[in-house]
């Protein structure tokens, strides 16, 4: 059960950001102040933007961890390790909105797109301006990683690190099989959810929620318990997560997600939604399915057509099935847990947010 004493320094989700974009803007301004001249400010823009309209989940749940972990002292070692995350974070969207030829991210021109724009209003040739965007989004999304890392190595003492090490590892090496994984299951319609699911589980699942809070929990010194606990919650809080992500890529609001709806249609992803719609669809649903999906040329009337097909197969209801079952199997880890009572509380109102968003 999960304990009933409080942990010193309870955990407060909105200070968490405050904290992080403190370690953040200090470590940028440097940054930027050793930076060989003012030819490098669109770089820093667009950096500063991304981090600072972000939802922070991994670096709110990386801070928990430590709490989870037994941290009972001030937790700016947890806090410089999430904001670390933060830019880790920021180098994986700003190389994905590469590779998805993604224009807009969190309601503005993705870093790409961006960069482009600036090299234009500087006097760059438009023949050459798409071409810029990408060569320089590709290298300030090397330049967050290689920040990433010197933030770690210069913000936490040695022997602390190395507790996480092996953890932030792991993590890496996950995060690109799930992307590759995505890449090797795009544009193939399939009925195959577990192959779906399976993409969720590294791209999202164990990135986006398992190891943020293995690292903070690490770094406070936890056991092989507490790093159980946490998988048996993160899990399906993941693929909750990215369920509800699924969702709002089809059927959520652009001024609230930042991004155009039918982006993954377009793209032709496969997703746990589009997996169940194929394997109830009729022969007309399915080739309409297999008309649209994949299209980049997708108008707003294909994408109600799609929409309908998700409606009428019970796909898009099913995936609202599977995000409550996996909330509440997370929650009910929490019970089990030999967590503080103030972690698993801050922890269920993560749970809460995580997959009631509509952004």
């Amino acid at each position: 059960m999960t304990h009933t004493t409080s942990a010193v320094g309870t955990p407060d989700l909105s200070a968490i950001r405050v904290g992080v974009d403190a370690i953040l803007d200090k470590f940028l301004a440097r940054k930027e102040k050793a930076a060989p001249g003012p030819e490098m400010a669109p770089l820093f823009t667009t950096l500063r933007h991304l981090l600072n309209s972000g939802k922070q989940l991994r670096a709110q749940l990386c801070v928990v961890g430590w709490h989870a972990g037994g941290g009972h002292k001030s937790a700016s070692t947890a806090t410089t390790a999430a904001a670390a995350l933060e830019l880790f974070q920021t180098f994986a969207l700003i190389h994905d909105d590469v590779m998805d030829a993604s224009d807009t991210r969190r309601g503005r021109a993705s870093a790409h797109r961006a960069l482009s724009a600036a090299y234009t209003a500087g006097g760059g040739r438009r023949s050459r301006s798409d071409s810029h965007g990408l060569n320089a989004a590709v290298l300030l999304g090397d330049l967050a990683l290689v920040w990433s890392d010197e933030l770690l190595h210069e913000g936490i003492e040695p022997s602390t690190l190395s507790r996480a090490l092996p953890l932030l590892a792991a993590m890496r090496s996950e995060l690109v099989y799930g992307q590759y994984l995505d890449l090797l299951s795009t544009d193939r319609l399939s009925g195959d959810v577990e192959t779906a699911l399976q993409v969720v589980r590294y791209k999202t699942a164990k990135y986006t929620v398992e190891r943020p809070l293995h690292i903070g929990a690490a770094l406070a010194g936890a056991g092989p318990d507490i790093l159980e606990a946490c998988s048996a919650f993160a899990l399906p809080l993941g693929e909750a997560f990215q369920l509800r992500d699924d969702l709002l890529g089809v059927f959520g609001d652009p001024a609230e997600t930042g991004k155009p709806v039918g982006d993954d249609l377009r793209e032709g992803k496969a997703t746990v939604l589009l997996a169940l719609a194929i394997q109830q669809a009729s022969g007309e649903q399915l080739r309409v399915l297999r008309m649209l999906v994949g299209r980049p040329d997708l108008a707003d009337e294909d994408i109600l057509r799609v929409r309908s097909v998700l409606e009428a197969t019970g796909a898009r209801e099913r995936v609202e099935e599977m995000i409550s079952a996996q909330r509440s199997a997370a929650v009910a880890a929490l019970e089990r847990a030999p967590l503080h009572a103030a972690a698993a509380g801050a922890l269920r109102e993560i749970a809460r947010i995580a997959t009631e968003r509509r952004a």
